[in-house]
């Protein structure tokens, strides 16, 4: 008897849920704080049998560093209210993680053009 293939996607299942109920409590929550307010959850990932998610943010802040103390210093007030939103009986560690791809889209397209201009 072959043993039965067992594909799961459920790590990304409950990384998208994560993502998009942390969105939510941002909104909800922090959308009059300066640094929060512009935050924007592009990406998340689920680690650890499902026990952490790393979540992508991107902001147009110039000060990321300050972005992401304040994320830092209300994570566990999130995971708090994403504990009460989610039916499940455990709620993953969440950290936030800055998401630099078009900074680094926007520089290899300067690049390139530079290439092609033979500009330096």
């Amino acid at each position: 008897m072959a043993k039965k293939q067992f594909n799961s996607n459920r790590g990304e299942r409950v990384a998208a849920k994560v993502q998009t109920l942390v969105a939510e409590i941002l909104r909800d929550n922090y959308s009059d704080d300066p640094l929060i307010g512009g935050v924007s959850l592009v990406g998340a990932d689920a680690h650890g049998g499902l026990q952490f998610v790393r979540l992508f943010f991107y902001t147009r802040n110039a000060d990321v560093a300050a972005v992401q103390a304040r994320l830092d210093g209300i994570t566990r007030t999130v995971r708090f209210e994403l504990a009460a939103r989610m039916n499940q009986k455990y709620v993953p560690e969440i950290k936030f993680t800055y998401d630099d791809t078009l900074e680094k889209a926007a520089r290899i397209d300067e690049l390139l053009n530079n290439l092609e201009t033979g500009n330096d």
